[in-house]
C-alpha cells in the first residue's frame, strides 16, 4: 500500500524574502506576483522586490522641490514597556524642500549609529521625545509617465479596471500615496484597506525598516492589544 503524500505549503516557516526579477519577469508585474505567492512568499505578510539593475521610475528628483505636502502631521506618542499610543497633530503646509530641510536639521536628523541594531535601540529609546513630522497621504505619484514597469499608478491590476471600466476612484486605494518621512516618523500597526496587497517603492533617503506579522498569526496580536490597557478600546473592539 502506498505511503500517502504528506503536502508542505511553501515558505512554511512564514520568512521574509527578497526577490529579485530580471528585466523580462519585472515587465509582467501580475505574473510575477503569481511566482512570489507560488514561493510562499504571502505567508510573511512582508516581501522585498529589488528592481533589476539599470532600472529607474524617474529620471531626476531635482524638480519636487515645490510639491506641497498639504497636511504634514506631528506624531505625538505616549507609552512605556514597549506599549505605544500615537497621537496625529496636523500642521501647516510644507514644500518638499522645507521638508527636508526640516528633516536634516539637528533638531530631526538621524542621530549617529554604529549599525542596524544601535539604531533601533535609539529609536525604541528614543520614541516618545521629539515628535517628528510625517508627510502622509500626499495624493500623486513620482513616477515617469513612460515607465510601464511596476509603475504605482499604472499596475494593470484588476484596480484598474474598477477604475477605468466603473469611475471608481478609491485614494490610496487604486490612486497613488506619496510618503515622506524623518527620523522617527512611524505608521502603526494596521491591516490594509479589504485586506488588499500594499506595494511601496522607496524613491530616496535613507532605508525604511518594517515590522510584519504573517497574517495566519493576525489574530493573535489582536487578542494581544484587545488585552491591554494601553490601546484605547475603539482600537480593539469591533463595531456595534
Amino acid at each position: 500500500m502506498a505511503a500517502a503524500e504528506v503536502f508542505t505549503p511553501a515558505n512554511p516557516t512564514c520568512k521574509i524574502m527578497t526577490f529579485r526579477p530580471t528585466m523580462e519577469e519585472f515587465r509582467d508585474f501580475n505574473q510575477y506576483l503569481v511566482y512570489m505567492e507560488s514561493q510562499g512568499a504571502h505567508r510573511a505578510g512582508l516581501a522585498k522586490v529589488i528592481p533589476p539593475k539599470g532600472w529607474k521610475p524617474r529620471r531626476t528628483y531635482d524638480d519636487i522641490d515645490d510639491l506641497m505636502i498639504d497636511a504634514p502631521i506631528q506624531q505625538m506618542v505616549a507609552g512605556q514597556s514597549g506599549l505605544f499610543t500615537q497621537y496625529n497633530i496636523q500642521k501647516k503646509p510644507l514644500s518638499v524642500q522645507e521638508f527636508r530641510r526640516l528633516a536634516n536639521s539637528d533638531m530631526y536628523c538621524t542621530p549617529r549609529y554604529l549599525n542596524y541594531e544601535d539604531l533601533e535601540r535609539k529609536y525604541w529609546k528614543n520614541l516618545t521625545f521629539v515628535s517628528p513630522i510625517y508627510g502622509a497621504d500626499v495624493s500623486g505619484s513620482l513616477y515617469d509617465e513612460g515607465v510601464e514597469e511596476w509603475n504605482i499608478g499604472h499596475l494593470n491590476s484588476i484596480l484598474d479596471v474598477i477604475e477605468e471600466d466603473c469611475g471608481v476612484s478609491i485614494q490610496g486605494v487604486n490612486t497613488p500615496y506619496l510618503y515622506f518621512g524623518m527620523w522617527k516618523t512611524t505608521f502603526s500597526w494596521h491591516t490594509e484597506d479589504m485586506d488588499l496587497y500594499s506595494i511601496n517603492y522607496l524613491h530616496f533617503g535613507e532605508p525604511k525598516s518594517w515590522y510584519a506579522i504573517p497574517p495566519e498569526h493576525g489574530k493573535r496580536l489582536e487578542r494581544l492589544a484587545a488585552g491591554s490597557r494601553t490601546f484605547p478600546p475603539p482600537l480593539c473592539s469591533p463595531p456595534g
